[in-house]
């Protein structure tokens, strides 16, 4: 609620701040406002812009710093009315605190730890000796009763192109349009269908078989290879992998030269989860 009260009612004090500081040399510890003995400084400003929903963007940045000013005073009188931080202010600080740390030395580690080359490693790796994959092109029809199989293959048998058989008796959802399935790898089809598929040639028009949706004539119109991803297409995926094991690595080695103690089984009761009340 503050954030909409102070982004459209910023007050005079703080136009006459943003202009001064304009002249001025500015760093993070640069005092933009006062609260009694607190101040306010730009790299708290910076914080709290970061912080905001990506709807503000749309804002004139003179318009968000004096909205900003003006949250971080109100935010600041009301902190000053505690006599005493509540416990559990003090918790979330400190895992505050701890997360922003911790994200800090993952960042850092993620910048640092890997290299095109640890990425072109990689993508040789994982491809040097991938099999080629195959991929199929099929049309099917689908009916209830083997029988209605048996007579939808006599009539393609006979001439009649498959499409428009299916067109006439398919009572799948790809039966409008001829049966045609598109293209699809192995283990995309429940298995009685892939094997009916891999058996044929291309051009090739199956007996009549039955999977767990009904009785089927299937076709096969096309074969092709699976072209392997590129490094570039690969290249988003491999780094994340590759800066998730480094960070992994990093834990393990920390880990192993700290002394770390956790609680033996059973010294605590899974539910104090739900007990909020310790924190009053």
């Amino acid at each position: 609620m503050l954030k909409h009260v102070t982004f459209f009612g910023a007050t005079a004090v703080a136009m006459t701040l943003a202009t001064s500081g304009a002249a001025q040399d500015v760093t993070a510890d640069t005092v933009v406002a006062t609260v009694g003995d607190t101040e306010i400084t730009v790299g708290e400003i910076l914080i709290a812009r970061s912080n905001l929903p990506a709807q503000y963007s749309q804002f004139p940045n003179e318009v968000l710093f004096n909205g900003l000013i003006d949250q971080l005073i109100q935010q600041q009188l009301l902190a000053d009315e505690l006599d005493e931080v509540p416990a559990s202010v003090t918790y979330r600080l400190n895992n505050e605190r701890r997360m922003l740390m911790a994200n800090n030395v993952v960042t850092e580690i993620a910048e640092t730890s890997v290299t095109q080359d640890d990425i072109a490693a990689a993508y040789e790796a994982r491809f040097a000796d991938a099999d080629e994959t195959p991929e199929f092109r099929a049309s099917h029809l689908l009916v209830e009763t083997e029988e209605e199989a048996a007579a939808a293959k006599s009539r393609i048998d006979e001439g009649e192109a498959f499409a428009d058989v299916a067109m006439d008796v398919s009572t799948g959802p790809t039966g409008p349009n001829g049966g045609d399935l598109g293209w699809f790898g192995q283990g995309a089809m429940v298995s009685e269908f892939e094997d009916a598929i891999t058996a044929l040639e291309v051009g090739g028009v199956s007996d009549p078989f039955e999977t767990q949706f009904g009785w089927h004539v299937a076709t096969l119109t096309d074969t092709r290879v699976q072209a392997l991803p590129t490094l570039e297409e690969m290249q988003g995926q491999l780094t994340a992998e590759l800066q998730e094991a480094a960070v992994t690595a990093r834990l393990d080695e920390l880990a192993a030269a700290a002394t770390i103690v956790k609680p033996e089984e059973g010294a605590f009761d899974p539910n104090i989860l739900d007990n909020a009340a310790l924190l009053d």
